[in-house]
């Protein structure tokens, strides 16, 4: 398997979740090594039997890598697809929030993206990503991050890492990353353009200090669940056909 292939390590969810649920995730990636490890083995017997003369062999076992190449796809689609939903369904993160624990990097760098045009067409004017501080990596070196920040840059948005490491804070404007002063989220330790000023986003409005009645947030809740699960069913059918569709360009041997 490709070494772009990586995530935040084996916690992939950003909360609290069952045992079944990690085992899932753990069976569908694990699945998808496999397939990978039998597709390399069957390119390289295919070179063997190619040097060898037997081109006939070599045919049959190049179609066999690329058979376990496809299964190794739809594992890793399935369990893309599993821990976002996991990550992202269920009020388990805000409207202008969205989650890629346990992502590969190329697909996180495609649901940001997808996320970010979904966001600007429904005139969302800042989005909160959630990348993880690589305490499960190799190294602990956050791999995820640098991409988002990477994307950031290509679409001109301005960007900065809130207190919490793991948290991003994007400006879809093109304005300058400073939240508002009474965001529910925490502020940003530094942005990408080295400094900061006060204000608030366009659009902002700031939420009134006393709290609602237990009855009124709970209808909230109930209004935002199917806008947040019409989201979250627009961002996977999207995106996860154009990530596999990448992963295979950068993963598969030429015969």
């Amino acid at each position: 398997m490709s070494h772009q292939m990586s995530h935040l390590g084996p916690r992939a969810f950003n909360h609290d979740q069952s045992q079944d649920a990690e085992q899932e995730y753990d069976r569908l990636r694990d699945l998808a090594r496999q397939e990978a490890s039998k597709r390399g083995s069957c390119f390289e017997q295919s070179k063997e039997a190619y040097s060898s003369g037997d081109g006939g062999r070599a045919k049959q076992l190049s179609e066999e890598g690329k058979a376990h190449g496809r299964k190794m796809e739809e594992y890793n689609k399935q369990a893309s697809e599993f821990i976002f939903r996991e990550n992202n369904a269920n009020g388990r993160v805000e409207a202008d929030t969205i989650d890629l624990h346990g992502q590969f990097v190329e697909e996180a760098e495609e649901i940001f993206e997808e996320r970010v045009k979904y966001a600007k067409a429904h005139g969302q004017n800042h989005l909160h990503v959630i990348v993880g501080k690589g305490n499960h990596s190799v190294n602990h070196i956050q791999k995820i991050k640098p991409r988002v920040e990477q994307v950031c840059q290509e679409l001109g948005l301005q960007y900065a890492t809130e207190d919490n490491a793991g948290r991003i804070y994007v400006n879809l404007t093109g304005g300058e990353a400073v939240m508002p002063p009474h965001s529910s989220h925490q502020q940003p330790s530094h942005q990408n353009s080295g400094h900061q000023q006060q204000g608030q986003y366009p659009g902002y409005q700031q939420q009134p200090q006393h709290q609602q009645p237990q009855q009124q947030q709970h209808q909230q809740q109930q209004q935002q669940q199917p806008q947040q699960q019409d989201e979250l069913e627009q961002v996977i059918n999207a995106v996860l056909p154009r990530v596999m569709r990448k992963l295979e360009k950068a993963c598969c041997v030429v015969m």
